[in-house]
Formats: structure tokens, sequence, C-alpha cells
């Protein structure tokens, strides 16, 4: 692991633990050049996945956008973060274990939704509105009588 201080390779690890929902490893690390301590996680990857846009474009996936997204719904909401990340982290596995590498980002969306409903309603009608591409306070109202009388 290269040290992201003085860009040497040789460091130690000091310290491993699971995180709480064992799905990453959390370790301590040391640089034996510059001395400076920093901390790495390594998740589980079961399969690269790409993500096939609607307008029929393929990327790779990116956790990290797909936490930027969480967070943006989140914003200013008070929900701890082990549980954004528990979120996220099964929404990751429910796209890897899907048996597919290519996954359309309409179904990204949905479990995206699906787990915002389960952490804070607010977050959730948040991201609908950005998902769903409502235009006036109308859509909004539509959505959430939808929701009510689901």
């Amino acid at each position: 692991m290269r040290c992201p201080f003085c860009g040497k390779e040789d460091t130690q690890v000091k310290d491993s633990r699971a995180s709480d929902d064992g799905a990453t490893i959390r370790r301590r690390r040391l640089c034996t050049s510059c001395g400076s301590r920093f901390t790495t996680f390594e998740r589980i990857q079961l399969r690269d996945l790409s993500v096939i846009k609607r307008n029929g474009k393929k990327i790779p996936f990116d956790r990290d956008k797909l936490m930027k997204s969480m967070l943006m719904a989140l914003r200013k909401r008070q929900i701890n973060d082990d549980d954004i990340d528990r979120a996220a982290n099964g929404i990751v596995r429910q796209l890897e274990s899907s048996g597919d590498s290519d996954v359309q980002s309409k179904l990204i969306g949905e479990l995206v939704m699906n787990a915002l409903a389960e952490i804070d309603n607010v977050a959730y009608i948040r991201y609908a509105s950005v998902y769903r591409n409502f235009r006036e306070a109308k859509d909004f109202e539509k959505f959430v009588e939808k929701e009510i009388n689901d």
C-alpha cells in the first residue's frame, strides 16, 4: 500500500478490524519511510460491475458515486454514518449477487430509493424528486399521496 504522504510503498499494517457489518476491514498502517499513520478500508468485490445509462452508454460502477448521491439526499439529516454505509453495502451486494455484470442505471436508482425509504422519508422524497425528475410542486404532492396510499 502506497503512503498518501510520501508516496513510498513500504508500509506496515499495525491494526486490523472488521467493520460493524463485517463487509469491510479497517487497517491502520504505518509508513516506514516517513513515519506517518493512515487508515485503509478493504471491501469484498464479487465482480466488476458496469452501469448501462439511459442513453445506452456503459460506464464502470462507482461505489463512491452511489454514496455521494445518497449523502446528497441525506444532507442535513441526523442519520448515523454506519446506517448509510450499511445501506450502500447492501445495494452493492445486491448488484454483485444479481448474476449480471451489466446493471441498468434504473435498477440502481430503484435500489437507492428503497434503501432511503428505510432510512429517512425526507431523503427518500429528495432523491425521488431528482430521480423521477419532478418539475412542479404538484409532482411532489402526487408522489407523496401515492406513497401514503401504497
